[in-house]
């Protein structure tokens, strides 16, 4: 089958899974309508989303290929080809909060029409399908842009770039939480508001670079669970000792630390933790300074 041929019936499953006038009706909220003159909300939605399935290597990319294929594409909600410096205005001048309406208003539709789908998920291999609880996986990448025109992406005289920080639910393996801002943030600084939409009794998994004695006391003070690796350098002495549940696979301490000082006074704010670690043996308490 023909590489670009397959692309456009697996665009045409996907655009059918989003409701019917959806992205009009954003469009008409957003003031997008207004800008169409020869490319349409849909048009332009649908264009992006073939970039992304097909990895195309740029607009010009894109443009050819819906040209070549402007027949099937007349069959999917009645979209039109255009040229790259048409996708490149429409991208430079439609604002982006509908595309974050459009994929919050895709996903809950989809929770609606496919529940058992979203609540047990698919059975991916080495991940844990016991939890009864919802677990939540953290991180971030960083895109290299070629946009002389954004500014607030400069992290350097020569290079510009963003970063992405996604939240991802480990039962269903979809996002339910993604921001784009400046490569400079830190992620201890974003993990505030990644972790604001989480409820009590949910568990979140995030790397190291997302560490923030602060924002994990406010996390335990929230009733939420979290579970990180743990820095080279974190300082501090061992206060106990315990016998492990599986000796031959896990090692756990359990710990206790003072918040940030930056940010709350030393010796403040002082909870309980777990750490562990594979190897035979006991545990310790430890007490980090």
């Amino acid at each position: 089958m023909n590489p670009s041929k397959r692309n456009m019936s697996v665009l045409q499953q996907i655009v059918n899974l989003i409701p019917a006038k959806l992205v009009d009706k954003l469009a008409e909220k957003h003031g997008v309508d207004s800008q169409c003159r020869t490319i349409s909300a849909p048009s332009h939605i649908i264009a992006l989303m073939y970039g992304l399935l097909s990895h195309a290597l740029g607009l010009n990319d894109v443009c050819d290929s819906l040209q070549n294929h402007r027949g099937i594409l007349r069959q999917i909600r009645d979209a039109s080809p255009m040229s790259s410096n048409g996708l490149a205005h429409a991208n430079a001048t439609r604002t982006a909060d509908m595309g974050g309406e459009l994929f919050g208003a895709v996903m809950k539709a989809l929770q609606n029409s496919f529940p058992t789908f979203i609540s047990h998920g698919r059975h991916y291999p080495k991940v844990p399908r016991r939890f009864k609880r919802t677990i939540h996986a953290v991180d971030s990448t960083t895109m290299q842009l070629v946009a002389n025109r954004m500014d607030w992406v400069k992290h350097c005289r020569r290079k510009a770039a963003d970063k992405m920080h996604l939240v991802l639910d480990v039962a269903s393996f979809l996002p339910s939480f993604i921001m784009v801002c400046r490569t400079k943030d830190h992620d201890a600084n974003i993990a505030w508001d990644l972790c604001a939409p989480m409820k009590a009794g949910e568990i979140v998994v995030f790397d190291k670079a997302y560490v923030d004695f602060t924002h994990l006391h406010h996390l335990h003070t929230r009733g939420e669970f979290w579970v990180t690796r743990a820095k080279e350098n974190l300082d501090y002495t061992p206060v106990g000792q315990q016998t492990a549940s599986t000796p031959k696979y896990l090692r756990t301490y359990r710990a206790q630390w003072p918040a940030d000082p930056g940010r709350v006074s030393r010796g403040t704010a002082v909870d309980r933790s777990r750490r562990a670690g594979r190897g035979a043996g006991q545990g310790d308490d430890v007490h980090y300074q």
